[in-house]
């Protein structure tokens, strides 16, 4: 079987990339975190309308009839420049819920007792009666909490909905991952390129290779697990895939401020951003212990 990208493929990457390159740079990054989680539905609109949330919508029913292989590549492209919004749960909610393919309406969800984007959507899916707003560590990412048991969502349905929408959201938020590992590995080797200590890029500093390298890797092999598992569509790979994208996000940002020395725990530069969507991401959907779990039980 042939797993490499088929040229559609690529070119949808190299599409998705060009729209967010332009649509959301740096400067446009900076000012949502500046908003203080304003949602900008001009953006959304466009999303939908470049097929973003109809990705898997069926052609007849108006979507682009693709699948999950795609969908995850579309979202890694949208992890790399920590795009915000609940688009996860949009995504998920088109066909289903009138408007949201098109990006006209924002659907959020009630996950792992937290509901993200509560005040901006338009649409929550499960129960988030009695939600209490939380400080989130992620600027780009406001979150509410239910009370109670939060409405903890398993593979046996939910607030969120079928266990498959569970195991692609999960999949999807860890395809979100993917990309912002990808992305701090080469704001990495970027500054160890360019940064000069001792006369000499510290990129040549065994160190620093080191540091660089070993977020190549878990970038690479997370990146093979989420595609892999979109695939498979199994359960157990999924968990896995999860469990890896998680580590790949959160440890490689913390190698980029490592390699960014002070400056890059300063709140101008971006590497911390990616440090708190990554530990968002990871409570939000399938928290490690559950996915520990599901892998132990499916060995």
């Amino acid at each position: 079987m042939d797993f490499r990208l088929t040229e559609d493929q690529r070119a949808l990457r190299r599409g998705v990339r060009d729209l967010l390159d332009g649509r959301f740079d740096r400067e446009a990054l900076r000012a949502a975190v500046d908003s203080g989680g304003a949602l900008d539905r001009d953006l959304w609109r466009e999303l939908g309308a470049a097929g973003f949330f109809a990705l898997r919508v069926p052609e007849e029913e108006g979507g682009v009839g693709l699948g999950l292989p795609e969908a995850v590549l579309v979202f890694e492209e949208a992890g790399r420049v920590l795009l915000p919004g609940p688009l996860v749960a949009t995504h998920l909610a088109a066909g289903t819920v009138p408007g949201a393919a098109e990006g006209d309406v924002v659907v959020t969800a009630v996950a792992e007792g937290l509901v993200p984007w509560l005040d901006e959507a338009d649409v929550v899916l499960g129960d988030a009666s009695g939600a209490v707003p939380v400080r989130s560590v992620d600027p780009l990412t406001p979150l509410h909490r239910v009370p109670g048991d939060g409405g903890a969502t398993g593979r046996d349905g939910g607030p969120a909905g079928s266990a498959a929408a569970l195991d692609a959201a999960v999949l999807l938020t860890a395809a979100e991952q993917v990309g912002s590992a990808g992305r701090t590995t080469d704001m990495a080797v970027s500054h160890a390129r360019g940064r000069e200590q001792f006369g000499q890029a510290i990129g040549g500093f065994q160190a620093i290779k080191h540091l660089c390298a070993g977020m190549l890797v878990r970038t690479e092999l997370a990146r093979a697990a989420v595609r892999a598992a979109s695939l498979t569509v199994d359960p157990v790979e999924i968990a896995g895939a999860k469990l890896l994208a998680d580590e790949a996000a959160t440890a490689n940002a913390r190698d980029c401020l490592q390699v960014h020395g002070g400056m890059g725990f300063t709140w101008e530069a971006d590497v911390h951003l990616h440090l708190k969507r990554a530990w968002v991401r990871a409570a939000l959907r399938l928290p490690a212990a559950r996915a520990e779990e599901a892998l132990a039980a499916g060995l």
